[in-house]
């Protein structure tokens, strides 16, 4: 993916979203990410996820899908906390860089 390591924020904080409103696996987080433009591989997000939970933004467990299992990721306290400040960043950023382009 051109430009990754900008966008990779952006992903971290995708996931970070959904995990905090339900549970969510890698494939559904792949495809999720499709449709907003982003192309991540499994050998991009699966790394990420476990560094998430590693770092206790996300907490992990297995669940049977069919005859496979696959393991489901939902935000910790923790990671909700960083979500709502992230939010905060978000919009003063967000504020900044349209009032900038709207007075160009």
């Amino acid at each position: 993916m051109k430009h990754q390591d900008l966008l990779s924020g952006f992903i971290r904080l995708h996931v970070l979203h959904h995990a905090s409103e339900e549970g969510l696996y890698g494939q559904w987080m792949i495809d999720e990410l499709a449709q907003h433009g982003y192309r991540v591989s499994p050998g991009t997000l699966y790394p990420m996820l476990h560094s998430m939970e590693r770092k206790g933004y996300l907490v992990s467990r297995t669940e049977r899908a069919g005859r496979t299992q696959r393991r489901v990721y939902r935000a910790t306290p923790y990671g909700i906390e960083a979500l709502a400040l992230a939010q905060e960043k978000i919009l003063e950023l967000f504020h900044e860089v349209v009032s900038k382009s709207a007075r160009s």
